[in-house]
């Protein structure tokens, strides 16, 4: 295997590992508010609002692995 490869393997399991993660959180939050809207319906501002505000932070992560991804690619 050759250098560029090997940059194109790493840059793949970077951006593939760093988003199963969120993607996970962000399935179980969006699962956690489902639920707890079905039992308080009157409570729908503020668990939008931290769902979403979660959500934010979880694919943060997400765009960090992708940056990582992209600066294996050109970069390194």
């Amino acid at each position: 295997m050759d250098a560029e490869t090997m940059k194109l393997l790493a840059a793949g399991l970077a951006i593939g590992l760093g988003a199963i993660g969120p993607g996970i959180g962000i399935g179980i939050l969006g699962m956690g508010a489902m639920q707890a809207l079905g039992r308080n319906p009157e409570a729908r501002g503020p668990i939008m609002t931290n769902m979403i505000l979660a959500i934010a932070f979880a694919e943060a992560v997400a765009i960090y692995a992708l940056i990582v991804a992209v600066v294996l690619i050109f970069v390194v």
